[in-house]
């Protein structure tokens, strides 16, 4: 059985669980992340109290921590910018290129958790979520773990050039993560089924599935380049890419629900 963290608001600040059992207070993920893989595993044996954990979800994520972004990793992705953007030889570009597209996303305390709220920007007239795997890698580039990310994004103002990059994809709200962490090597994320649906007014108004086996990079080949001239020393997360793309026919509404699934692991946000 493949063992989960959750993060959790306590009245004595958030805390981690081990598989519904809360973890000491002292501990964090950051320094869990910046232990050898063997010391990381023996440090988690043995070390969940007897205490359920009841508190209200969080995102698992530290306020220290930062989440990156991969974009362009599955072909429909490249299509749908493709027909979007005013500079559709670039992704066509980058899909191909040896070097893979990262941006970043937010810094852990901007992140929302499952059942937290994400947000459209007012300035957009077409804002899509993107469901996607997420790592977890520690502070030696070592994909440790995956969670369910929605890189909620304006896919107009992107398109209108990918300069505005940034402010298409890096507002508040636009980035959540949950409800757990699966802790597992990357081996056992290369064909996880992602399932999407948007409901709107208690009805399903988009769905869509995809599978990671369909993202073209390796999921190790993404942490490597991420950790290129650049440390982490808390550790990071890094959303995977989209395979799930409605067209601009579909457009997020404030009161609608995102429900993300990747191999029975569900986030979901209600839109603002």
């Amino acid at each position: 059985m493949t063992a989960s963290l959750t993060r959790h608001a306590t009245a004595d600040g958030p805390r981690w669980a081990l598989d519904g059992r809360y973890l000491p207070a002292g501990f964090s993920l950051a320094a869990w992340l910046a232990l050898p893989a063997a010391a990381a595993k023996a440090a988690l044996e043995g070390a969940a109290t007897d205490e359920p954990a009841n508190g209200p979800l969080l995102a698992p994520i530290e306020d220290v921590q930062e989440a990156w972004a991969s974009g362009v990793t599955y072909l429909s992705s490249r299509m749908a910018r493709e027909a979007e953007s005013q500079s559709a030889d670039v992704y066509q570009k980058v899909y191909a290129a040896p070097r893979p597209e990262l941006f970043f996303k937010a810094a852990g305390w901007r992140t929302v958790g499952h059942g937290q709220p994400i947000r459209v920007r007012a300035d957009s007239h077409w804002n899509v979520p993107e469901p996607e795997l997420v790592l977890l890698v520690d502070t030696a580039g070592a994909i440790r773990g995956y969670s369910v990310g929605d890189d909620v994004s304006s896919r107009s103002i992107e398109g209108e050039n990918p300069l505005y990059l940034p402010q298409a994809k890096v507002y508040d709200g636009s980035c959540a993560i949950g409800p757990a962490i699966r802790l597992c090597p990357a081996s056992a994320m290369t064909d996880l089924a992602i399932g999407l649906q948007i409901l709107r007014d208690g009805a399903v108004a988009f769905s869509g599935q995809t599978r990671t086996s369909q993202i073209k990079r390796g999921l190790d080949e993404l942490a490597g380049y991420l950790f290129r001239e650049l440390a982490f020393p808390f550790g990071a997360f890094l959303f995977t890419g989209t395979g799930i793309v409605p067209d601009e026919s579909f457009t997020l509404q404030s009161g609608d629900v995102v429900r993300i699934e990747i191999d029975g692991l569900v986030l979901e946000n209600p839109v603002q």
